[in-house]
């Protein structure tokens, strides 16, 4: 028993967003209406619990279309999928329904059109994460990835025409610096009309600037492949917080807590509420006394679903399989 910790304080907003729900829900409908297996190109989201609960459930993920059988059902993980995925797909005749996130398909649109205006495009973001992958691979050539304020000086486009767009799950903060020097270097370039970084990653983000000012140690649940979950403990580190990122509550460590009062807790836009819930649980095992959540921005955002899943509710799909 740890006596020291006297309440968790819980960040406001935290877990799933809108892009995330819909990707879990477009695989969850796809088993129900079609039946196991379901193809899933890359993990749904990049949390463990949930990839593996929809294995349980049928879902098969792959990296590459040739481990597709002819005629499957397959769907696009949420992070998108370059030109090159999508024209694959289509010549081998599967049926495919797209997670993208609408927020990254918003990116992938304003790529297109531009690039038929003639512009070549700065990508910030993190190389070889798919979301970056997918982006890039919208077109052929003409884009260049910058990961840090150094690689802005590497860039030589080869024309004036210049936009830039980002990964939607950087740190903002990370973002806003080497936008500013890309503004710097390149003044002529064309900025998107709104951010490039998504709105949950932003509320999350913002949430934790509060959060972790007020507490001893921070917790995030989510995933070591989950780049907003990685942003999230990277931003209370550096805002002076010791701050850890688990799985579930396995991974909570007692030594972590010893001395501290006051323990913050939030979670990746891809981490399930289930395993913040048995989170909480364990801390009130090690001796938290209190609950109490921040207040916070409240999300209200709902994307549609593909044509041919969104057009009844879950109830009547399973109940036209009984």
């Amino acid at each position: 028993m740890i006596s020291n910790v006297e309440e968790v304080l819980l960040a406001e907003p935290r877990g799933f967003c809108a892009g995330v729900d819909r990707a879990i829900e477009i695989v969850e409908r796809a088993l129900v209406k079609f039946g196991a297996p379901i193809y899933v190109r890359h993990e749904i989201v990049h949390n463990t619990y949930v990839v593996n609960d929809l294995k349980a459930k049928g879902a098969i993920f792959i990296e590459d279309l040739a481990d597709v059988p002819p005629g499957a059902t397959l769907v696009f993980s949420a992070h998108g999928v370059s030109k090159a995925v999508r024209q694959e797909a289509a010549r081998r005749g599967f049926q495919v329904f797209d997670a993208t996130c609408p927020l990254v398909t918003k990116v992938h649109v304003e790529v297109a059109k531009l690039a038929r205006e003639g512009y070549e495009f700065i990508m910030i973001g993190h190389k070889g994460h798919p979301e970056v992958e997918g982006t890039m691979g919208q077109l052929s050539d003409g884009i260049y990835l910058v990961e840090d304020i150094p690689d802005v000086a590497r860039v030589q486009p080869r024309t004036d025409k210049l936009a830039v767009v980002t990964q939607t799950t950087l740190s903002v903060d990370d973002a806003a610096a080497i936008l500013a020097e890309v503004k710097r270097l390149f003044p002529q370039v064309r900025e998107p009309k709104k951010q490039d970084i998504c709105y949950a990653t932003q509320n999350r983000q913002d949430a934790v600037k509060v959060l972790a000012p007020a507490v001893d140690v921070v917790i995030v649940v989510g995933s070591p492949t989950s780049s907003n979950s990685s942003r999230l403990r990277e931003l209370a580190e550096r805002l002076g917080t010791e701050a850890h990122m688990v799985e579930g509550a396995d991974d909570l460590q007692p030594a972590w807590f010893e001395g501290r009062r006051r323990v913050g807790l939030t979670a990746g836009a891809s981490a399930p509420d289930v395993l913040v819930q048995a989170v909480i649980t364990r801390l009130r095992e090690l001796g938290a006394l209190s609950i109490r959540k921040m207040d916070g921005v409240t999300e209200d955002v709902h994307f549609p679903l593909p044509r041919g899943l969104g057009d009844r509710s879950m109830s009547e799909v399973v109940s036209s399989r009984s």
